[in-house]
């Protein structure tokens, strides 16, 4: 990197090698081609409310945002300048559904990420960006009631009655405690089995 590369710009070339290790053809607007491969990812795209860092494309169409920042910001305060983006798409733009379901938020350093189908959806530090077969697969879901795809948090919220035939007591409220644990949106659960406890 030379002297003069500003903090924004070295979060950009530590981005765009992050997204080409996990997948993604990272591109110009001017030199743009989404059959370039799976996962696209344009620089600089014109929005609405102005240009977004990188517009994320799956199998043609738009499917996320990612909002550079240079090292050292509080990225959670970054996440409604990405939601206004993924909001934005002007018109003639491919998309897979408004608003676009996946944003992102990264320094280079640190990333968040917020999976909007979620049904409450919350932002969360993530170890690297996901593939575009990984987000392609989030999208395969059945469709919500207003059409868009649905996310494996929208899912569990329907989680089908549990078959309790066969089970102990302490088993079925062990079962039926996660199912709500996991509707709840709780990131974490314990289940405390004893030897033999099946």
């Amino acid at each position: 990197m030379s002297s003069h590369t500003t903090p924004e710009q070295e979060a950009r070339e530590t981005i765009d090698a992050s997204l080409r290790a996990a997948g993604w053809a990272v591109q110009s607007l001017k030199e743009a081609n989404l059959d370039a491969s799976r996962g696209v990812a344009i620089r600089e795209l014109h929005m609405k409310g102005g240009f977004a860092d990188y517009v994320l494309y799956v199998d043609r169409k738009a499917v996320g945002v990612v909002e550079a920042k240079p090292a050292g910001t509080t990225l959670t305060g970054v996440e409604p300048q990405t939601a206004k983006y993924a909001t934005g798409m002007l018109a003639h733009l491919p998309r897979v559904c408004d608003p676009l379901p996946f944003l992102y938020q990264s320094t280079g350093v640190e990333t968040r990420f917020t999976n909007t189908l979620d049904p409450d959806p919350r932002s969360r530090l993530v170890f690297h960006f996901h593939t575009p077969d990984e987000l392609a697969a989030e999208l395969d879901g059945r469709p919500q009631a207003d059409g868009r795809p649905s996310s494996l948090r929208s899912r569990l919220q329907e989680l089908p009655p549990l078959h309790e035939q066969g089970l102990w007591d302490v088993q079925r409220r062990a079962v039926l405690n996660l199912e709500v644990s996991l509707q709840k949106n709780r990131p974490r659960s314990l289940i405390q089995m004893a030897t033999g406890s099946g």
